[in-house]
């Protein structure tokens, strides 16, 4: 609670050190807005970090991380995520933002516009540009029409998060036991029956080894 009486906004801090003290600082001085929580020099020690502690923002400052671990990293954390990127590469924060990133902070912005962009990420809104909306909807409607002029990418398409990540395992080592790849996935092999069994259903395969072939056709559109 601030002085008004008012929830503070707990924000955890995902950078590398100078760049993080830094971020800190400045959160800090908006007190009692905001609450840093917590801070990481990367993403795995942050992942650790969040499932003692689970938070409501995640400020994230990382150029170049591909797109698969940006999706796990806003899935695993459970945090409205708002990225701090200095990249010129529009395709690549457009990914990030396809990928569950819930607002995007270029570094030559001001201060005050990261802490209004917290407040609204917070909130519920997204913070991006218009530019980047446009794009972003163009290329979610194009992926929607190839989805419709392929069966195979409208199954696909129904797949969670984890279910890619299951198969991508269970491809990477067809003759590998359930107990190595439910390991492999810090999963029970109950719930690994679970996810193959809905995998199955979703696209038409009896076994893991259907999977394994189906997974080797589609390698790129399972990405």
């Amino acid at each position: 609670m601030n002085n008004n009486g008012a929830r503070s906004i707990p924000v955890f801090v995902v950078a590398l050190p100078l760049v993080g003290w830094g971020l800190e600082r400045l959160l800090e001085s908006a007190h009692p807005k905001f609450e840093v929580v917590g801070s990481a020099s990367r993403i795995e020690e942050a992942l650790m970090q969040l499932e003692r502690r689970p938070v409501e923002v995640v400020v994230l400052v990382a150029d170049g991380l591909r797109t698969e671990d940006m999706a796990s990293f806003c899935a695993k954390s459970a945090a409205k995520v708002l990225l701090i990127t200095g990249s010129a590469d529009h395709a690549w924060v457009d990914s990030a933002v396809m990928a569950g990133v819930r607002g995007v902070i270029r570094t030559g912005e001001p201060p005050e516009a990261l802490l209004k962009a917290i407040v609204k990420v917070h909130d519920g809104e997204l913070w991006i540009d218009r530019g980047a909306t446009s794009r972003i909807f163009m290329e979610m409607a194009r992926q929607k029409a190839a989805a419709r002029d392929d069966p195979e990418r409208s199954k696909i398409a129904t797949l969670t998060l984890r279910e890619r990540q299951t198969i991508a395992a269970v491809a990477s080592d067809a003759a590998a036991p359930g107990k190595v790849i439910a390991d492999r996935l810090c999963i029970s092999e109950h719930t690994l029956r679970n996810h193959l069994t809905s995998i199955y259903s979703k696209l038409g395969l009896s076994n893991r080894l259907d999977l394994y072939a189906y997974a080797t056709r589609h390698l790129d559109e399972l990405r």
